[in-house]
């Protein structure tokens, strides 16, 4: 797939979750006004599906920095400078807006990009990732997650966070809710019965949701990424040497969280997708194995 329809693929499944996250809301809030015979539950959901994808939209990005306790980078510094440049004269060679960048305090090597469009975009590197590269692996790094902002994948995987943020928060506020109804003496037994019943099921599916909707983005994304950032430094073995080092770290990213995994160039999580060729983890994983990564680089220079 071009970047071109990568582009434009991202913003149809962007509709889609979001489109999808609004009637499933109205759906539980329809099943409870009903089960309670007040219209104003309903109209709670509506709001509340509206709210959640205006934050999706507008503030995801700014969510997913604050959860990985990401920072401005200091232009004083030298290695921050370093880094700004390179970021900065590689935005300028693709006619791009230059992104937000900041930096994550941990020994981790990791980056991503998050922002709901080119204009709005901003980059995260780990101090690790800083202070681990060279210079042309830096940029091949800076390069795919630019990739990420061109290709517009950052949309759908930014927004992905807010959405696997509020089912968390409902599956909570249900379990609650089923738990204390279930304690409740007296009252509505059919209500008590279908809080019970949605409680359990948040419990039982919110992950599985949670995963799916991960899923969503296609792995696919970080190959398209890989070869479109080795377009723009015109170096493949720049990002295949930073994959590797990536790939032979053993340290997780201390505040990554299932939310924003994706977001990583590498999975933020030990051994996920680095060298493991089981089945269904790579079938679960939300990203690809770093050694076919790291292969299709290296065959470039063929």
């Amino acid at each position: 797939m071009t970047p071109h329809l990568q582009a434009r693929s991202n913003i149809r499944k962007t509709w889609m979750l979001m489109g999808g996250f609004f009637v499933f809301i109205i759906g539980i809030g329809w099943a409870l006004s009903f089960t309670y015979n007040d219209p104003s539950i309903l109209y709670a959901a509506v709001g509340f599906s509206m709210f959640g994808n205006f934050m999706s939209y507008f503030f995801s990005d700014k969510a997913a920095l604050a959860a990985s306790g990401a920072k401005p980078m200091d232009p004083k510094n030298p290695k921050h400078k370093v880094a700004l440049r390179i970021v900065e004269n590689l935005a300028i060679s693709q006619g791009m807006p230059t992104p937000r960048v900041y930096i994550i305090d941990d020994t981790a090597m990791n980056a991503f990009a998050t922002g709901r469009n080119p204009k709005n975009a901003a980059m995260a590197f780990t101090t690790g990732i800083i202070d681990g590269l060279e210079k042309k692996e830096l940029e091949g790094v800076a390069a795919h997650e630019l990739a990420h902002i061109k290709n517009r994948d950052i949309l759908v995987m930014t927004i992905v966070v807010t959405l696997i943020g509020f089912i968390s928060i409902m599956a909570d506020l249900f379990m609650r809710g089923a738990f204390k109804s279930g304690r409740a003496s007296g009252g509505d037994d059919r209500a008590r019965l279908v809080i019970l019943i949605i409680g359990a099921a948040f419990a039982i599916l919110s992950p599985i949701i949670a995963k799916l909707i991960q899923l969503a983005i296609s792995r696919k994304r970080e190959y398209l990424a890989d070869a479109s950032g080795v377009e723009m430094t015109r170096y493949p073995d720049g990002l295949a040497s930073a994959l590797e080092k990536i790939g032979g770290q053993n340290k997780p990213v201390k505040r990554a969280g299932t939310a924003t995994a994706h977001l990583y160039i590498s999975s933020p999580f030990l051994d996920r997708d680095k060298t493991s060729v089981d089945f269904l983890e790579r079938i679960f994983s939300t990203h690809p194995p770093i050694q076919q990564r790291v292969a299709n680089l290296k065959g470039m220079n063929k």
